[in-house]
């Protein structure tokens, strides 16, 4: 994980806003939010292991999935780079879940925090500085 400084950080604004204007430039919402902070991720590569995070905390109301998180007011984070490494396929040893209907088949990532190339972290802040004039001009 690479820390990149941006001047997105510190930013205070209700988390529609952030979010549609984020959602232009291809970020979504980390599936590991909750009602009190979260990320929004940009991938980097076609094979989704370098990923552009933004982490937010909520200052104001709380972030709810059912509308959007439309009510609540977020300040950013700093930015961050970073790479998970994956097998590549289906876990051969998956484990039932709910009655054994559905199962995960997902592997653990091999490395959640493995270097990171140069050439991402250059293109992580080209990302940023577009995100950056677009927003604050």
């Amino acid at each position: 994980m690479i820390n990149l400084e941006s001047r997105l950080e510190n930013i205070e604004d209700r988390f529609v806003n952030i979010d549609t204007y984020l959602c232009k430039h291809d970020f979504t919402l980390a599936g590991n939010w909750d009602y009190k902070h979260g990320y929004l991720d940009k991938r980097l590569d076609q094979d989704r292991m370098v990923w552009l995070r933004i982490p937010f905390r909520v200052t104001k109301g709380s972030l709810d999935g059912e509308c959007g998180g439309c009510h609540a007011t977020i300040k950013l984070g700093r930015p961050f780079v970073f790479r998970h490494i994956y097998n590549k396929g289906t876990d051969k040893h998956a484990a039932p879940h709910l009655l054994g209907a559905l199962f995960d088949q997902f592997q653990s990532p091999i490395d959640p925090d493995a270097t990171v190339d140069d050439m991402w972290v250059e293109q992580a802040r080209n990302v940023l500085n577009e995100v950056e004039t677009g927003y604050l001009h």
